[in-house]
């Protein structure tokens, strides 16, 4: 990536610690249901083991982002099914560590193991994310937060989805990343005008839909 293709990039936007996540829904008419982050303390030091992604913590960020954001919706094992749910992944730069990881591989004429083609896209994560929670709606990849609001404004305008999970995934990696840590941030969103209680959840049925947007 050139300084070019650097220069309209707020840098500061890659700092999910300071991003307003129910105001940026609020300005499209979205409410969060729940929310999660890593890390959420000082006590988050090592990333949950995320079988089936190595070398780079893009994909073990956005999943535990995600879990504790369901989990904090009281959907865990054993729980009712939720809604149709669309998982939205929204990163500005994606897997950095990952992409240089590979360069160094190709540079130096190492080899490449087959799980570093799987997670060679950035979507590769919410896949896994749908598979594991049963969330039934679109997979989308986008870049940045803003826009990932966005996309999950127009599924649920749209009847695509019921709720959204949004998990944004920032690493320290990319420019300007001294002084950051990695970070994700996951929020399950839902129209204004359509926030399920947990009474309504226990008796939705389970829905499958033949989309998925990869």
């Amino acid at each position: 990536m050139s300084p070019l293709d650097l220069a309209p990039l707020n840098l500061s936007r890659l700092d999910l610690s300071h991003l307003d996540l129910p105001r940026e829904a609020a300005d499209l008419g979205l409410r969060v249901l729940a929310a999660g982050r890593w890390p959420e303390s000082v006590a988050d030091v090592a990333l949950p083991v995320l079988p089936g992604f190595t070398g780079s913590s893009f994909s073990p960020l956005a999943a535990a982002a995600a879990g504790r954001c369901l989990d904090a919706y009281a959907y865990g094992p054993g729980s009712a099914e939720l809604p149709v749910t669309a998982v939205v992944v929204a990163s500005a730069l994606g897997d950095v560590a990952g992409a240089v990881r590979v360069a160094e591989a190709v540079d130096g004429g190492g080899r490449l193991g087959p799980l570093l083609f799987f997670q060679a896209v950035p979507n590769a994560v919410a896949g896994h994310l749908a598979a594991r929670r049963g969330l039934t709606g679109p997979v989308v990849c986008v870049g940045g937060a803003r826009s990932g609001f966005e996309v999950a404004e127009v599924l649920l305008a749209d009847g695509d989805a019921e709720l959204a999970l949004l998990v944004l995934v920032e690493q320290a990696a990319g420019p300007g990343g001294a002084g950051r840590v990695d970070r994700a941030a996951a929020v399950l969103l839902a129209p204004q005008e359509h926030c399920p209680t947990h009474r309504q959840l226990e008796g939705a049925r389970p829905w499958v839909t033949p989309r998925a947007r990869l």
